[in-house]
């Protein structure tokens, strides 16, 4: 098995460096051999055919991609062919903008971050910065990440400055893309397409 990081790699970002860790800790953890490599945001549009052949799951990762069209062509690919696809920070606000663009069809979908005078900011400034902070979630009983942490309240490490904005998240979850964690106040921190074997993203960084 063969998993593609896409993301571009800094050794200077924290997270990145943990996702290596986090999954080198598994492999070891579970006993198994998987291969995984990160896929930088430039090269996939060229390799899109590729890529689709070469690697059985994705994790998104975190961090501000190069290109974003690229990061968003292999999530409509994962989401429409149920290949397994785990989206952490960054990669939860990405695959919410693939999903209200191609799926809910809302072709101006933006990220405050990259177009802040959008007229459809799907992804918006958070109220209060989470960048360095652990906070509780609340998983939703029934969904797949309450399967996977087994209890209900889990705490978090996040390194984030954006989220779900308010104003679409009863679209988003009515469409099929549920929202299956919040903080206190709820505010969605984690989202999973049911129907499909994996597709999970968290607001926080697990690893």
């Amino acid at each position: 098995m063969k998993i593609g990081i896409v993301g571009d790699f800094s050794p200077k970002y924290p997270s990145q460096i943990a996702t290596n860790n986090a999954l080198r800790h598994t492999l070891g953890k579970l006993g198994i051999s998987i291969e995984f490599e990160w896929i930088a945001t430039a090269t996939i549009n060229k390799q899109l055919d590729a890529i689709k052949h070469t690697y059985n799951g994705f994790w998104i990762g975190p961090g501000y991609p190069d290109y974003l069209d690229g990061v968003l062509s292999i999530i409509q690919f994962a989401r429409e062919n149920d290949i397994p696809l785990l989206g952490t920070c960054g990669g939860f606000q990405y695959i919410i903008m693939e999903y209200a663009k191609n799926k809910l069809m809302l072709e101006h979908a933006a990220h405050e971050e990259r177009d802040p005078h959008a007229s459809q900011i799907i992804i918006s400034k958070l109220a209060c910065s989470l960048v360095g902070q652990k906070g509780e979630v609340i998983l939703r009983k029934h969904s797949k990440i309450f399967d996977i942490y087994k209890t209900e309240y889990i705490n978090e490490q996040f390194r984030c400055n954006y989220g779900l904005s308010s104003q679409y998240e009863k679209q988003i979850h009515d469409s099929g893309l549920r929202i299956v964690g919040t903080d206190s106040a709820g505010n969605p921190r984690v989202i999973e397409i049911p129907e499909l074997k994996f597709f999970i993203g968290t607001l926080f960084v697990p690893q």
